[in-house]
Formats: C-alpha cells, sequence, structure tokens
C-alpha cells in the first residue's frame, strides 16, 4: 500500500468531515445524555475518554473502516510475528519480546526471530542485570576504595535517555532515599558539569549506555566522566565505577570496563522502544527487580490488549485512528500532552521522541512521496504549569490542538489535598477547551458585576471562548509500576497503528543521521561549509574562541 488517500474510505472521510465540520462538541454532547458512555473504552481499570473529540458513530465507522483497509489487522500480527517490519534495515522490531516471559513467568506471548525464540536470551539478560542491581542495592557491589555507591549516573542520549528517565522520575515514591540517580545526555559539557559538582567519586557508578559504543555524544560525556574519575581515584578505579550497555564488546573493553558487566540488547530493539531492555538497568537499580517486573507486566498486559481485542474496543487503535482524524481530516498539525502528575513531567519529551522520531516521514514504505500528513508536532508540560505558560493558546489561539490529558486518580504523595486540586483543574481544562465560553454568558457575567454598556461591548470579545477544542483524557487509577508500563506500550502501538494507516515505517529514523555527518565532517576540519551562512558562523566562532 502506498497511497492511504485512494481508500475508499478516506474518501468518505474527507465528505463526512466537510458535513460535520460545523457541529460543534457542545451539540454532539446536548444530542447525546450518553456520549461519555458511548465515546469511551476502558483497558482493565485504565479509561481512554475521547467523547470531547470531534466525531460521531458514522466517524469511528468510517476510521475503523480505513484501519481495516490498510489492513492494519495484518499489520499487527506481523509486527508481533516477528516480521521484518523495519523494512529499511532490514529487522523486527520486538519489543515486545522483552516484557512478555518476565512479566507473565513464561505464559505470556511467544516471539520468534526466523523460527527461533528469543525468550531464553531475554531472561538471560534481565537476570544479569536483576542480580548486579540487587549488589548496587544491597550494597554487595562497591566502589574501589570499598565505599558503598550511592550515586548511580546514566550516560546516554534519545532513546538511551529520555525512557529511563521519564520512569525513574515517574516511579520516585518507589525509589527512597538511599540511592540518587541523575542523567546526562546533552553533549553540552554544561550538562556533566552540573551533574558532577554533586557527585562523590568514591560513590559513583557511571552507565554508559550506547548500543554500538560510539554514539558521538555520549562517547564524548563518557570520556570526560573517565577522566574527572580517573583524575580523582586513579586509572585503576574505573573497573569498579562504570558498565556498559552495548553491543560493541571491544569497544567497552577499550574503554576498561569489564566485560562481565557490560549489559546488551539486540538490533530487533529499537532505540527509542528500548527502555524494557539493558537500557532500562537504572530503572532497575532505582525500583529494584520486582518492581521493573510490574512496569514489564503492565506493557505486557497492553500488548495483548493491543494484539487481541477488538479494533473498537481496543485502546492504542482508537488513539491512532483520533490522530489520523485530527491530522489529515481537521488539518491540525500539532497534539499537546498534558499529563497531571508531576512525576510525568517528562513524558511530552519522551513521546516527542516516540512519535516524531517513528511517524516524522515524507516517504512510503515502498519510498515514494507522501501527498498526506504524516506526524503532528508533539509538545506539552504537565499541568497545572502549562496553564500558566500556553492554555492561553489552547484556549483562544487561531489553531486548535488536539490535546492529550493523563489524569491520576490516587495520590501517592504526602499532601493529598493538593492531588484533589490538581484532578480538578484537568477536568476543568478540558471541559472548558470543549464547550468554552458564550459571548452572551460573558456579557451577562458583566452585566450582574455592575458593568456598562460600553464596557461590555468592548471586553465582551476579549473574555469570550468559542470552546469546541478537541481533547482525549486517560484516566490511570494511579501512578505505580503497572500503569505506567501500560500507558507506554499504549501510546508505543498508537505510533504503529497511524504509520500503518499512512504506510510509512515508524521504525528508522534516518534523519538522525544528515546532520550527524555534518557536525562530524566540521569537526575534523573536511571538506569546508558549502554556504556562505555556514562558513561565516565558523569563522565567527573560530575567532571567538581563538581556535585557529
Amino acid at each position: 500500500m502506498t497511497n492511504p488517500t485512494l481508500f475508499p474510505a478516506w474518501k468518505a472521510l474527507e465528505a463526512h468531515q466537510a458535513k460535520i465540520g460545523n457541529v460543534t462538541l457542545a451539540e454532539l454532547f446536548a444530542g447525546d445524555a450518553e456520549r461519555f458512555r458511548n465515546f469511551s473504552i476502558r483497558f482493565g481499570d485504565i479509561v481512554l475518554d475521547y467523547s470531547k473529540n470531534g466525531v460521531t458513530d458514522v466517524t469511528m465507522g468510517l476510521l475503523l473502516g480505513l484501519a481495516n483497509e490498510a489492513k492494519l489487522d495484518e499489520a499487527r500480527a506481523g509486527l508481533f510475528g516477528g516480521d521484518r517490519v523495519n523494512s529499511t534495515e532490514d529487522r523486527p522490531a520486538l519489543h515486545m519480546a522483552l516484557r512478555a516471559s518476565a512479566a507473565h513467568g513464561g505464559h505470556g506471548l511467544t516471539f520468534k526471530i526466523d523460527g527461533v525464540d528469543v525468550a531464553p536470551v531475554v531472561k538471560a539478560e534481565l537476570e544479569l542485570m536483576f542480580d548486579f542491581a540487587d549488589q548496587i542495592r544491597h550494597g554487595a557491589f562497591k566502589g574501589a576504595t570499598g565505599k558503598r555507591i550511592r550515586h548511580i549516573i546514566n550516560i546516554g542520549i534519545g532513546g538511551s535517555d529520555l525512557g529511563p528517565a521519564l520512569i525513574v522520575d515517574a516511579l520516585r515514591p518507589d525509589i527512597g532515599g538511599k540511592l540518587q540517580l541523575d542523567f546526562v545526555s546533552n553533549v553540552d559539557g554544561a550538562h556533566l558539569d552540573a551533574v558532577l559538582a554533586k557527585a562523590d567519586p568514591e560513590k559513583t557508578l557511571f552507565i554508559i549506555a550506547s548500543k554500538t559504543f560510539t554514539t558521538s555524544e555520549t562517547m564524548a560525556n563518557a570520556r570526560s566522566a573517565r577522566k574527572w574519575l580517573a583524575e580523582k581515584l586513579g586509572e585503576a578505579a574505573v573497573d569498579r565505577h562504570f558498565v556498559a550497555v552495548s553491543t560493541n564488546i571491544a569497544a567497552v573493553q577499550e574503554f576498561g570496563i569489564d566485560p562481565t558487566r557490560m549489559f546488551r540488547f539486540w538490533d530487533w530493539v529499537g532505540g527509542r522502544y528500548s527502555l524494557w531492555s539493558a537500557i532500562g538497568l537504572s530503572i532497575i537499580i532505582a525500583v529494584g527487580p520486582n518492581k521493573f517486573r510490574d512496569l514489564l507486566a503492565g506493557a505486557a498486559a497492553m500488548d495483548r490488549h493491543f494484539l487481541e481485542a477488538p479494533l473498537a474496543q481496543n485502546l492504542p487503535v482508537i488513539l491512532g485512528l483520533l490522530q489520523v482524524w485530527h491530522r489529515d481530516f481537521c488539518h491540525m498539525s500539532a497534539q499537546a500532552i498534558l499529563p497531571y502528575a508531576q512525576d510525568l513531567w517528562r513524558l511530552p519529551a519522551y513521546l516527542q521522541q516516540l512519535e516524531m522520531e517513528s511517524n516524522g516521514k515524507s516517504v512510503t514504505r515502498q519510498g515514494t512521496p507522501v501527498t498526506w500528513h504524516t506526524s503532528p508536532v508533539i509538545w506539552g508540560q504537565a499541568g497545572t504549569n502549562g496553564q500558566h505558560a500556553f492554555h492561553q493558546m489552547l484556549h483562544q489561539g487561531s489553531e486548535p490542538v488536539p490535546c492529550d490529558f493523563i489524569l491520576v486518580a490516587r495520590d501517592r504523595s504526602a499532601f493529598p489535598d493538593q492531588h484533589h486540586m490538581l484532578f480538578a483543574n484537568g477536568l476543568a481544562q478540558s471541559a472548558a477547551l470543549a464547550f468554552g465560553k458564550s459571548a452572551a454568558a460573558v456579557g451577562a457575567e458583566m452585566k450582574a458585576a455592575g458593568r456598562d454598556a460600553a464596557t461590555i461591548a468592548a471586553l465582551t470579545p476579549h473574555r469570550t471562548f468559542a470552546g469546541n477544542r478537541p481533547s482525549t483524557t486517560i484516566l490511570l487509577p494511579i501512578l505505580d509500576p503497572y500503569h505506567l508500563g501500560a500507558l507506554i506500550a499504549l501510546y508505543e502501538h498508537k505510533v504503529f497503528v497511524a504509520a500503518t494507516i499512512w504506510g510509512i515505517n515508524p521504525f528508522d529514523q534516518w534523519g538522525v543521521e544528515l546532520g550527524k555527518e555534518m557536525a562530524n565532517a566540521l569537526l575534523a576540519g573536511k571538506g569546508g561549509p558549502a554556504d556562505s551562512s555556514t562558513a561565516g558562523l565558523m569563522a565567527l566562532y573560530d575567532s571567538y574562541t581563538h581556535r585557529k
């Protein structure tokens, strides 16, 4: 399939959107007293409420028809069956295999590549990680001077940073006060400098997370961290303060890390899908093996739901179809991620990579140009901070932005009254976006407050909210490892659903490479910049820093 716009359902959706485009959410709710029940679905105790989107039964029927015409069932079966769905790199994408056996005690789904069950190698690597994490957590593994490790610094970038950092922050109540964890990703030396300023070398363990052990930003930070530690404790100490997550044993050994402390993963695990693998070593050290298993269990349960649930009752399918609806038929170019949970403050950044690196494509799987829209711009911030930053634009800006509100019912902080306030704010924002406030209501309020007619006329346009801004709400009962795992897997599979409709490969990321190649050329001084802007700015940099 190369062009979804040729599907009959696509044409029908275009005609349908033109027909209902002026129908408001207020009208849809007024016409259906059971709209919440009719346009929300559940997986266990997780609720997906999509009633505040401008869709009807006809819309959803056509979108599900589009999924069928795009052969989503077939694509889903191929993904779980180990097909080489990453066609440009000739690889499967079996991150689901990382959580199946550990989560279900061997009674989950079976994942094979070329007929070989991958469960044994996954289990073996997990056990190595669990054992090492327990050694750190219980003080059996000590630094070079015999002191207990208290500070973990994960050095990685992209998927080797965003996922673990998100999970460690989100599961903050499960860590306790015994361990400090930091994540260094930016090649800007200020990032590493700020973390090392609060580190005690005798109590610090560095995790260098790079599949190839050649990622330029990661290895620059790793070499600087190594130099810092060696200057303070001596070269011999490196072996006790560095471990690697990689597949390049020669490079790991050359760096000075004992290969028995190299934890591996496989080329069928994409970087942005890798937190469930050895890349999650920092997570396991932080929360312990049992809670990491709970994280895997939640993701594995969502995997099974995605694979087996009917499309109309399938959370990732509905979420993916809504994105296609907003992007291609309502022509909305952005999507906001609004977690009303401070511990999920990194979720927007995590989903930026997951969605835009996966679906930010302009060619189909067959290499032909797309003539339809693919990934929207993903952005956001934790509520209620966002309300005092960009919600003005969400409510009254010139372009509607679909929003995902992630709400959590039960609080794990020491201040439950504040959580009640937080939850109310999340609900209020989604309702305000949907229903707005009419000019008549604004005028009546100002009149009741004693404002004169001229003031009312002047201020009413500024205080009126058009509403009709779409949003989806995901309600979790509690932010614990199991439900967090399910939430992340939900978004993983949503990305696959949208990619299947769009006919693109969500598992490669060639767009990341060009900038790296050009940066390396600039660093090496090979073949000067071809354009006057780059050459001029490089010359200014050299003059400011006296580099030449």
